[in-house]
């Protein structure tokens, strides 16, 4: 980056970022990307893991989001199958006395059949109405005496930070692209036109901290919630165009709430519902959607954001669930566009906008997860046309191709079993739990296992990650420190946060030898993962829990509990 110049720099490593840098880089620009921390650090490592619609949008007339969402659904499900997964949706109906008012039930039914038009169809999954005692099978800790009947339909999940790290890895192993973590961009260079012409960084780590400028055609900003802070290095005063929305999940044992399937369940007093998705022999809880003024590097989980959520289950299961019973949070940060009224965050649009400003700054701001496919092609395709306007010779480039491009792990991901018998020494459960997430590069894996079978060896408590994936993390997927690898390589924190703690320094022994680093740094390592871990607890006022005191163990390896075919 500091000798070569580029047609493109992208500033921002997550989910729109990697997608733009893809974009780009398969339609033949020479292309980089610059990011601040680790990539997916922000709000792409801390969705609510789906790729969906959104029935709200679709309540609140925004058709065209819905429509483009559930499109872009079909695509994920093809480019990377390893990586998205359909499953079912149940969203119980309340009455009292057995009876669904009449009026909710209508625009219940209208509703799932809009979601049907505008995407399910492309999967060839529609909704259903199930009665009293087939939801019950489904979720039966439900309130039986209020449950009238349900629907269910089908959406898809995904592990959003391996999804990055699959789009960078596509546009810089098949694309020549070049990517860049803990690179943050701290100024912008101008010709005497007053055109934007490079980007300068200041790198992070030993023997990297020296200043330089990359010399660009082109610049993308596409840092989500700090996007105003790089538009206020081109336009000199900050914008104040973002409004940050908070959201968080929870983690609770599955047993606590026994859901088969995702649930949508109302948040008592509110006009909003939440995702109860099953996970191994865990379940999630989320999200929240609350205006948010503080520190955009580390939002935190609050008691009150706890309890909203506590709330929230305890509304629709038989038992309660308490602060005990939660063995992971997570904080993050949605980038919506600012609207100008004083309105709920949950009621702003989650379409994006592309803008680009006198000097030649592209920037992209709102979108979502579902939609960063088509959010970078609109962004590319206006680098293009600003690169034209500035360039009389410029000979083009084409137009995106990414829409049927398989990311990296789809190729060989439905033979990864078969290759048990190249691999001996890989357990079979193994194996199923590294196709899901590196697809046809689980072979990659299993021969690392082939060759040091104690790789094979759990790397956390109660958690299905293996410790073959600290080394491939820090071989292959550019992790420099233990947060990297606990927190967005594999997703042991949100999932069980103080059994991670405890797989710290074993993970930083694992990363060491790759990484060159000694005791000290190993040490020092462990400590600042665990300074982490307990601000996230004392922040949420949570007590330390660990899977195996709460009856999770080594059942929550392997699959979820839910089922496509439900």
């Amino acid at each position: 980056m500091r000798d070569e110049e580029f047609d493109l720099v992208v500033v921002g490593g997550g989910i729109t970022g990697a997608g733009v840098l893809l974009d780009a880089a398969a339609r033949g620009m020479k292309v980089a990307l610059v990011e601040a921390g680790d990539f997916a650090e922000g709000t792409s490592s801390k969705s609510s893991k789906l790729v969906h619609g959104g029935l709200r949008y679709l309540q609140q007339g925004e058709i065209n989001l819905v429509y483009q969402a559930l499109r872009e659904r079909r695509r994920l499900l093809r480019n990377a199958p390893h990586l998205v997964e359909i499953i079912p949706f149940l969203i119980p109906m309340f009455g009292k006395g057995g009876v669904l008012p009449a009026k909710i039930s209508r625009l219940l039914g209208a509703a799932m059949w809009g979601y049907d038009l505008t995407g399910g169809w492309r999967i060839g999954k529609l909704h259903k109405r199930l009665d009293r005692d087939e939801t019950l099978s489904y979720m039966p800790t439900l309130p039986a005496e209020r449950l009238v009947s349900s629907y269910l339909y089908y959406d898809a999940t995904a592990d959003d930070a391996r999804l990055v790290l699959s789009v960078l890895r596509t546009a810089a192993l098949s694309h020549g692209a070049v990517a860049a973590n803990r690179t943050p961009a701290v100024g912008l260079t101008k010709d005497d036109q007053g055109r934007i012409n490079g980007v300068t960084v200041r790198p992070h780590g030993a023997g990297t901290d020296e200043q330089f400028t990359i010399r660009t055609r082109a610049v993308v900003n596409a840092a989500g919630v700090w996007s105003d802070d790089i538009r206020a290095q081109d336009e000199g005063v900050n914008p104040e165009s973002i409004r940050p929305a908070k959201g968080i999940h929870i983690t609770v044992p599955w047993d606590k709430v026994r859901n088969q399937v995702a649930v949508v369940i109302p948040v008592p007093g509110d006009r909003r519902s939440v995702f109860v998705v099953p996970h191994g022999g865990l379940t999630y809880i989320g999200t929240t959607d609350t205006d948010y003024s503080g520190p955009l590097d580390d939002p935190q989980c609050t008691p009150e954001d706890i309890d909203y959520l506590l709330t929230a289950i305890n509304g629709s299961v038989e038992g309660e669930l308490t602060t005990a019973d939660v063995t992971g949070s997570w904080a993050g940060l949605r980038p919506l566009v600012a609207s100008g009224g004083d309105g709920r965050t949950a009621d702003l649009s989650r379409m994006h906008r592309v803008r680009r400003s006198e000097a030649g700054l592209v920037t992209i701001t709102g979108g979502k997860l579902t939609t960063y496919r088509e959010m970078a092609a609109d962004t590319v395709d206006e680098v293009v046309e600003h690169v034209h306007s500035n360039d009389v010779g410029f000979a083009g480039w084409p137009g995106s191709s990414t829409a049927k491009m398989p990311l990296i792990g789809t190729a060989g991901y439905d033979t990864v079993l078969d290759a048990l018998d190249v691999f001996p020494e890989v357990p079979a459960h193994t194996a199923d739990h590294l196709a899901s997430r590196y697809g046809g590069e689980a072979r990659a894996l299993m021969a690392m296992i082939q060759q040091d079978p104690a790789l094979a060896d759990t790397l956390v408590d109660g958690l299905p990650y293996v410790a073959a994936e600290a080394v491939f993390a820090a071989r292959h997927e550019m992790a420099g420190s233990v947060s990297d690898v606990l927190s967005r390589r594999t997703r042991a924190r949100i999932f069980a946060r103080d059994d991670s703690l405890a797989a710290a320094r074993r993970t930083a022994e694992l990363m060491a030898p790759e990484l060159g680093w000694d005791p000290s740094r190993i040490d020092a390592e462990v400590d600042r993962y665990a300074a982490e871990v307990q601000r996230e607890r004392a922040s949420g006022e949570l007590p330390e829990t660990h899977l195996a005191s709460l009856g999770v163990g080594p059942a929550a390896r392997g699959a979820s509990p839910v089922s496509s075919e439900a």
